[in-house]
């Protein structure tokens, strides 16, 4: 499964979450949080508590959605879940100024608890994997590249000259990796729920 911004998840059997609803509520809060934090006043202060509490229990619930829709494909399948590890994202990249605000406010991780405690009650296999690559591979000939994304939403192989959205693409190839991890016979390092 391939973790995004524009596209929240994507999984390897086609199923894709748009990030287009939650980043546009994002942004109006931000506008929103703008306003009052230039009034200033006491009462502005606690308004802007009150919706910074209501953004994050948006973004929890549209999780949540997504979560049970993944674990619940897979489920009904009978297939595992291969889920990046994304841990310290934050610290590698390098980004604009206006590219900072939509990283820091995406929830990847709290998605990431979600379908693993979620997958632990279903019972479905789930290993994270190393996503080093897995947009710039062709899913198809493995040939790497730089240039093989073309843009945020198009892949196309430089070697074998195949196209796709990128974001499926990314997810055909942390698929085989998953793959490759749950064959080899290591242990799933999602920790366990209290």
């Amino acid at each position: 499964m391939d973790l995004g911004i524009v596209n929240i998840a994507t999984t390897s059997t086609g199923n894709r979450a748009a990030g287009r609803g939650l980043n546009r509520h994002r942004k109006r809060q931000l506008e929103l949080r703008c306003k009052l934090q230039a009034k200033g006043t006491q009462s502005a202060k606690r308004r802007l508590k009150h919706r910074g509490r209501k953004e994050s229990r948006h973004a929890a619930n549209i999780n949540h959605i997504i979560s049970k829709t993944i674990v619940t494909t897979a489920e009904r399948t009978g297939r595992g879940i291969a889920l990046e590890d994304l841990t310290g994202i934050r610290d590698r990249v390098r980004l604009r100024k206006d590219q900072r605000t939509p990283l820091h406010s995406w929830s990847f991780h709290q998605l990431g608890q979600f379908i693993a405690y979620k997958a632990k009650r279903a019972g479905v296999p789930l290993v994270h994997v190393d996503p080093a690559y897995t947009s710039q591979q062709c899913s198809d000939c493995g040939h790497i590249d730089r240039k093989n994304r073309v843009d945020q939403a198009t892949f196309a192989c430089r070697a074998c000259g195949v196209m796709m959205h990128a974001d499926d693409n990314a997810s055909h190839n942390l698929d085989r990796k998953g793959e490759v991890v749950w064959t080899a016979g290591r242990e799933s390092r999602v920790p366990a729920t209290p």
